[in-house]
């Protein structure tokens, strides 16, 4: 939800730092929800590395480093227009990497409301 909260058009890649790690892309308000955190990265995953296990793991600035390597992988290999870092270990951040911006735990509730709205106009379209 935080993820289509945070959309402002184009193809958006959001990465939830959380427990593990969150992934999703929205092109055109249609959220396609991915695993990138289960693929082989270093001595592990991606979730390894750039989730809160990693974090108490590695420490924060080695945290930091990783979780700015796995937003430049993944922004390399998806070439979004926009690249949202959300979730609750997002707060840790102090710098974003770059081409990043940083999301709001309070676009879920955005996300959900967008997501309502788009099943309502279904509905009125009877589809």
């Amino acid at each position: 939800m935080q993820a289509l909260g945070s959309y402002r058009g184009g193809l958006m890649l959001f990465l939830g730092l959380g427990t593990g790690l969150g992934s999703a892309l929205i092109s055109d308000g249609v959220v396609v929800p991915l695993e990138l955190a289960h693929l082989s990265y270093k001595y592990g995953t991606y979730k390894d590395y750039a989730g809160l296990r990693g974090l108490k793991r590695v420490g924060l600035k080695k945290w930091r480093k990783h979780v700015a390597d796995v937003a430049q992988r993944f922004s390399a290999a998806l070439n979004p227009d926009d690249v949202v870092l959300g979730g609750g270990g997002a707060k840790h951040l102090t710098k974003l990497p770059k081409g990043c911006r940083l999301g709001d735990n309070t676009h879920a509730l955005l996300g959900g409301i967008r997501l309502w709205e788009n099943a309502e106009r279904k509905k009125k379209k009877g589809t």
